[in-house]
C-alpha cells in the first residue's frame, strides 16, 4: 500500500459485549486467559504510523512543556487537549503556529523551535512528513457553479433514512450495474478519509484529514477553491435548501465541524469563512457527526475524546458530558443548548493511585441528529459514561423540543454502562467499577412512516436494533441480529426505504481487550420496520488472507437506493446488495493505487464513517480509515452510470 505513514486520531469508541436483555453467552466470548486474546498496553499501540524520535529525550519535549502544556494539558477550557494536537497532521500544526489561533502565542518561538515541537508532538523526525502537496486548481472556465442545483435533504444532517430516490439520485437497482469510475482526487497529508461528500451547486464538497475543505469540479475533480479548518474535518459537508431548479434568495452556506470542536459556516460559492464558533468548552471536545439543518436552525451534535484521556492513570477522570448546540444557521447565535447528563460531574473520592474521580460524566453523542418534523422533536442517541457512577444518561435515545430544547422523554436501552480505555488495561485504575460494556448509540435513529403510525428505528453497537415508539419512547420490538462486541454492532449509519431497514454490522473477533468474539456476523442484514423481523441476512466471509488491517464488517454508514442498498466494507470493497434478497448486484475493489486529479497519489483503503452521495447518476465515497488497526487510505472516489 501506498500509505507506509499512518496517522490515527486517539478517538476510539470501543464495544464490549452484550445482548442487552441476556447475560452474554459464555461461548460467544473466549476469557482473557485465552492465548490469543490480550490486552492493550499503551495508546501508541493505537497510533498506526512511524515512530522515529524518542518522544521522552527529543527536545521538542521541553519546549512543548515550556510553551504549550499550560494550556493544552487537558485543564484550560477551549484549549484542546494534547492527545488531540498528537492526532492532527504536521502541516495542521504548522498553520496553526504561523497563520493561525496559536500565531500570538507562537510569535516568540524560532522556526527551528516550531519544528521541534511538531517533532515531539507526531513522535517523528522531520524528514518523514508528509510532503508539501501542489494541488490541481481549476482554470477559469471551471470555477464557476450552478445555483440551480440544490443540496437534495438526504444523508446526515437532512434525512437520516439515506434513501436517495431514483429522480434525484438516478441511480437505482437496475442501472447501478452501469457504474464506472470516473475520477480518483487524493487528499494530501491523509491516511483516512472521513467526511461524507456532498453533491450541489454542479460540484462536490467535501472535508479532509488536514482540516481543508474543497470545491471539486463534477467533471475533471480540479479544485475550486480549498478552505483550511483548524483540524480535522470528520463531519459530513452539509448546506442551506431552498427548492431546487430555482435561485437561492441568498448566498448559500456551507456547515461543518472539525475534530477540536469548532463548528463552522463558510460560503459555498467562494469559501470564504462567514463563522466560527466552539460548540463545547471542554478541552476534550470534538465535533464527529455531521450537524442536522432544520428551519435556518443548525443543530449540532457534542462529543468528547476524555474516553481516551482516561488511559492514563494520572488523569483525573472524568468530567466531560456530551449534548446538542442549536444555533441560528446563517448567524452562529446560540439558541439553545441541553447536555445528555443534566448535572455537572461531581467528586467522587481518589483512585489506588491518588487521582482524583469525578462523575457522572460521558455520554457523547457521536451521531448526527434526526430531525421529527411532525412531532418538532430531534432525536440523539449516546454513547457509555466515562467514570462512575452510570447513570440513565449513557446508551440512550434523547428526544427535546426543537423550539424550546426541552426534554421530551429519554429511553436507556443498557442501564450500568461506564466505560474508558483504561478498560483495555490490566489493572488500570481509570477503569471504572462498571467496566463497561461500552455499548454506543453511534449510528442514527430513523424515522419511518408505517402508514398507520410512525416508529423511531435505532441501532446500537450491542447488535440489536430497537423499534421505539416516537411519542413516548416506549420499546415496541427488538431484535439481537448479533451479540456486538468491541468495535461490533452497529457502527455509523443504518439505511430503510420503505418499511424495509437495512443494518450494517461491524463485528470484530480480535480487538485487543482481553477478550476474542467467536459469535459475530459481519455484514448486512434487513430487518421489516413495523415487526423487527429479520428478512435477510447476508454475512460477509473473511477473505482477507495476510492483507493488514484488514477485517469483513461494514463499519461505513449504507446508503439506500431504489430497490437496493450501497455499503462500504472494511475489507476495501464497495457491494451493492438487493433489496429482495440480500444477492450481490454489484462490486468494486478500492484495495489499490489510482491515478489521481489532484495532483497527489491516490490510495484506497478501508471504508467506515462516511457512506456513499449520490446525484444525476453519480456516486462519490471516501475510501481509507487508517484508525485503530484497520487500512489506511486518501482515495475520494467518484463513479457514474455509463
Amino acid at each position: 500500500m501506498l500509505m507506509k505513514i499512518r496517522y490515527i486520531i486517539f478517538f476510539i469508541f470501543l464495544l464490549f459485549f452484550s445482548n442487552i436483555e441476556a447475560a452474554p453467552d459464555s461461548n460467544s466470548i473466549s476469557a482473557e486467559h485465552d492465548n490469543e486474546a490480550r490486552f492493550t498496553e499503551s495508546t501508541e499501540e493505537l497510533i498506526v504510523r512511524a515512530i522515529t524520535i524518542d518522544p521522552a529525550t527529543h527536545p521538542g519535549n521541553a519546549l512543548y512543556q515550556e510553551n504549550c502544556a499550560g494550556c493544552h494539558s487537558g485543564t484550560v477550557e477551549k484549549a484542546p487537549a494534547t492527545n488531540w494536537l498528537e492526532a492532527l497532521v504536521p502541516q495542521a500544526l504548522f498553520r496553526t503556529m504561523n497563520q493561525g489561533i496559536m500565531m500570538e502565542q507562537s510569535s516568540h518561538l524560532s522556526e527551528e523551535e516550531k519544528i521541534l515541537i511538531v517533532e515531539f508532538l507526531m513522535k517523528q523526525n522531520r524528514s518523514d512528513f508528509p510532503k508539501e502537496a501542489e494541488l490541481n486548481y481549476c482554470s477559469t472556465d471551471k470555477t464557476n457553479f450552478d445555483l440551480t442545483e440544490a443540496p437534495e435533504p438526504y444523508g446526515w444532517g437532512y434525512n437520516t433514512s439515506r434513501f436517495i430516490p431514483k429522480k434525484s439520485g438516478g441511480i437505482d437497482s437496475k442501472n447501478i450495474t452501469k457504474l464506472k469510475l470516473k475520477w480518483a482526487f487524493g487528499f494530501p497529508y491523509s491516511q483516512r478519509a472521513r467526511s461524507q461528500p456532498l453533491f450541489a451547486l454542479g460540484s462536490i464538497f467535501v472535508g479532509s484529514q488536514s482540516g481543508d475543505v474543497y470545491a471539486l469540479d463534477l467533471d475533471t475533480g480540479c479544485v475550486k477553491w480549498n478552505f483550511t479548518a483548524s483540524a480535522e474535518v470528520r463531519t459530513a459537508i452539509i448546506m442551506d435548501k431552498w427548492e431546487n431548479g430555482t435561485i437561492p434568495t441568498q448566498r448559500p452556506y456551507l456547515y461543518f465541524g472539525d475534530i477540536i470542536g469548532n463548528a463552522y459556516a463558510i460560503d459555498a460559492q467562494s469559501g470564504e469563512l462567514i463563522w466560527k464558533i466552539k460548540a463545547n468548552n471542554h478541552p476534550n471536545s470534538t465535533l464527529t457527526a455531521a450537524p442536522a439543518i432544520f428551519e435556518d436552525k443548525l443543530f449540532i451534535p457534542i462529543s468528547g475524546l476524555e474516553v481516551v484521556a482516561a488511559f492514563d492513570d494520572q488523569y483525573e477522570c472524568c468530567t466531560f458530558r456530551g449534548g446538542i448546540l442549536v444555533v441560528e444557521a446563517r448567524s452562529g447565535k446560540r439558541i439553545w443548548k441541553q447536555y445528555s447528563i443534566p448535572v455537572p460531574a461531581k467528586y467522587h473520592g481518589k483512585t489506588s493511585v491518588g487521582t482524583k474521580m469525578y462523575g457522572p460524566s460521558g455520554a457523547p453523542v457521536w451521531t448526527s441528529p434526526n430531525i421529527d418534523k411532525k412531532r418538532r422533536y430531534v432525536y440523539i442517541g449516546t454513547g457509555e459514561n466515562y467514570s462512575s457512577p452510570a447513570d440513565d444518561s449513557s446508551d440512550a435515545i434523547i428526544a427535546y423540543n426543537i423550539d424550546t430544547g426541552e426534554e421530551v422523554w429519554r429511553r436507556q436501552t443498557l442501564s450500568g454502562d461506564a466505560w474508558n480505555l483504561a478498560c483495555m488495561a490490566k489493572n488500570n485504575p481509570n477503569c471504572p467499577e462498571e467496566n463497561g460494556p461500552d455499548l454506543d448509540y453511534s449510528a442514527s435513529s430513523i424515522s419511518v412512516d408505517l402508514g398507520f403510525r410512525d416508529i423511531l428505528v435505532a441501532g446500537q453497537k450491542s447488535g440489536v436494533v430497537y423499534g421505539l415508539d416516537p411519542d413516548n419512547g416506549e420499546i415496541l420490538w427488538s431484535n439481537a441480529l448479533s451479540g456486538g462486541g468491541t468495535q461490533g454492532g452497529v457502527h455509523f449509519g443504518m439505511a430503510s426505504e420503505g418499511e424495509t431497514v437495512y443494518v450494517p454490522l461491524h463485528d470484530m473477533e480480535q480487538t485487543n481487550d482481553g477478550k476474542i468474539y467467536e459469535d459475530l456476523k459481519p455484514g448486512v442484514h434487513s430487518v421489516n420496520a413495523k415487526t423487527g423481523e429479520l428478512l435477510w441476512s447476508k454475512i460477509n466471509p473473511n477473505n482477507c488472507g495476510d492483507i493488514e488491517f484488514c477485517d469483513p464488517g461494514v463499519s461505513a454508514a449504507l446508503t439506500a437506493i431504489p430497490g437496493a442498498v450501497i455499503a462500504g466494507h472494511q475489507d476495501g470493497k464497495i457491494r451493492v446488495y438487493d433489496k429482495k434478497d440480500g444477492e450481490i448486484l454489484w462490486s468494486f475493489n478500492a484495495l489499490r493505487e489510482f491515478e489521481s486529479v489532484s495532483g497527489v497519489p491516490a490510495s484506497g483503503g478501508g471504508f467506515s464513517g462516511p457512506g456513499s452521495a449520490i446525484r444525476n447518476g453519480y456516486m462519490a465515497m471516501n475510501s481509507g480509515y487508517g484508525i485503530y488497526y484497520h487500512m489506511p487510505g486518501n482515495a475520494l472516489l467518484l463513479f457514474s452510470v455509463e
